[in-house]
């Protein structure tokens, strides 16, 4: 981490907890063959990819899944929930280090994310936290299904880079999925695999962030 002024977090698994383990299970009791294949961290269906970009609506996302499982019983609300089940929450402490580091660093939020899990994430943190987004813990965030570009495509990083002004070297990415970073080092911008057990807090205090 040299020379460091600014800082693009990864939501999923950097700053809110995720598993895709248990939305694979939750597919696979609605009827989904081969759960891992069609939903995962390193492949997934190409719906995901499109409902990411914003290319697909919640109900078109919804009416996909009800084809691939060939049950036309199954409700709405039933495969969202299944969707949503893999959002876990925010450790304690999360979002005092990220204003931390807002203090410190320029910080960009460049989340891959769709309109259901957006919206239970934005109840989640007014229901928790009182926190109307996440507007306030960073300089700028981007949503993947709001700008129309998803993680690895090399132009949301442009964008990023672009819109703000930022030297890619002088910027640190920090995501759980090694495609993301590799598009990112592409570009000179450096770049840290988040892996569990590791958490942000850790990560930040090991390398004297704050």
């Amino acid at each position: 981490m040299k020379n460091i002024k600014n800082i693009i977090f990864d939501y999923g698994n950097v700053i809110f907890r995720i598993d895709f383990r248990i939305a694979q299970q939750e597919f696979k009791k609605l009827g989904v063959v081969d759960a891992e294949g069609f939903f995962g961290h390193r492949q997934q269906d190409q719906i995901f990819d499109k409902f990411d970009r914003g290319e697909v609506s919640a109900d078109e996302f919804r009416a996909y899944v009800k084809e691939k499982i060939g049950n036309p019983d199954i409700t709405d609300q039933q495969i969202t929930n299944a969707w949503n089940s893999l959002l876990l929450g925010i450790a304690p402490g999360n979002h005092d280090l990220l204003l931390q580091l807002k203090d410190k660093y320029r910080t960009f939020l460049l989340s891959n994310i769709n309109d259901i899990h957006y919206n239970y994430i934005m109840k989640y943190l007014k229901d928790e936290f009182g926190f109307d987004d996440n507007e306030h813990l960073f300089e700028k965030t981007y949503y993947s299904h709001l700008v129309g570009k998803r993680k690895p495509e090399l132009h949301i990083f442009e964008q990023v880079l672009h819109e703000n002004n930022l030297i890619a070297t002088e910027t640190l990415f920090i995501d759980d999925s090694p495609q993301h970073l590799e598009a990112a080092k592409t570009l000179g911008i450096q770049t840290f695999l988040m892996t569990a057990p590791d958490t942000l807090q850790a990560f930040a205090q090991r390398e004297h962030l704050i």
